[in-house]
């Protein structure tokens, strides 16, 4: 029958689903590990097949026509939900690493320094943490063999499982010297723009600015005759909290980050007031059930607890209140 899937069908759609995904015969082929020129017959063969036109080959390149573009969507979700049962259905070798993506300002400051819990509590689990802080989707995850993440953003994922396990707080944090130097507008509740430190992308679709401006208008901070946008702008909340400690200005620090900076003294709360951040962490994952991912979910729901206790101490101990 002309709808049975044989073997040499099954290349075929393979073939083609590499070559439609990256927009070349010649990087299919080498995905593939087969020739240029097998790729492009085996296309030719499907297009045959089926009768219809799947690739226009142009001199500016391979443009899909509407029914590769269709064909090309539905083989894509095909593998990849393949790709998954197979994840979750095939026995994991004992130690095999599972591969952990964080935000690189979380993973420094708040996630590597506990991860010694973690292999002492899970030894068989090779866990190996990446910083990155790209927006995570389902293909990425499967071509990057990502098998969890951790995002500070607002949770709204489409294709993948977000779980909040910890909410933020956001606090203006600067050096001892810094605060001694400008003592006289920390009295009067001055901010000067200029000295403002900002994480320019503290997550995807967020404005430049977006954190401070979440604590001046819930601390009644009054905008007008001021240039909120001034200041300097990094890609890495870390960064922002390096120049901070190195007198450059005040930045907008979140708990998470920037606790133990606090709890040494190595930063100073001139402004002791901690505002609720839109954005949290959570735990992404696809539709992965393996006991790794749950025993790393539940070992980080557990240490956001015991972090809770401590935060709290913090703001008790600092006379921070809460807003």
């Amino acid at each position: 029958m002309k709808n049975r899937l044989s073997p040499s069908v099954l290349s075929w759609l393979r073939c083609f689903e590499a070559t439609s995904r990256l927009g070349s015969f010649t990087q299919a082929a080498n995905e593939l590990c087969i020739t240029q020129g097998a790729v492009s017959q085996q296309v030719k063969s499907l297009e045959r097949w089926i009768e219809r036109t799947l690739i226009l080959r142009t001199a500016r390149g391979l443009v899909l026509t509407v029914d590769g573009k269709n064909l090309s969507s539905v083989l894509s979700k095909m593998f990849l939900e393949l790709g998954n049962i197979l994840d979750q259905i095939r026995p994991q070798p004992l130690g095999s690493s599972l591969i952990l993506n964080c935000s690189p300002s979380f993973a420094m400051a708040w996630l590597t320094p506990r991860l010694g819990d973690f292999f002492r509590a899970f030894p068989p689990i090779g866990l190996r943490v990446t910083g990155e802080f790209h927006t995570m989707d389902r293909m990425r995850m499967q071509a990057d063999q990502v098998n969890a993440a951790i995002r500070y953003d607002l949770g709204n994922y489409v294709d993948l499982q977000a779980e909040h396990f910890l909410d933020e707080w956001l606090i203006p944090v600067a050096s001892p010297a810094w605060v001694a130097e400008h003592q006289a507008d920390i009295l009067h509740r001055r901010l000067d723009a200029r000295h403002l430190l900002h994480d320019a992308a503290p997550w995807d679709g967020a404005q430049p600015h977006e954190e401070w401006m979440t604590w001046l208008d819930a601390t009644g901070n009054t905008r007008q005759h001021h240039h909120w946008n001034d200041g300097q702008y990094f890609n890495l909340s870390q960064m922002a909290i390096a120049a901070a400690k190195a007198n450059q200005g005040i930045a907008i620090g979140r708990l998470a980050i920037v606790f133990d900076d606090l709890v040494s003294g190595k930063l100073l709360a001139p402004f002791p007031i901690a505002v609720h951040s839109k954005a949290a962490y959570y735990f992404v994952k696809t539709d992965d059930n393996s006991q790794a991912i749950q025993s790393v979910r539940d070992w980080l729901a557990s240490q956001a607890t015991s972090f809770h206790h401590e935060r709290d101490q913090l703001f008790l101990s600092l006379g921070i209140r809460y807003q």
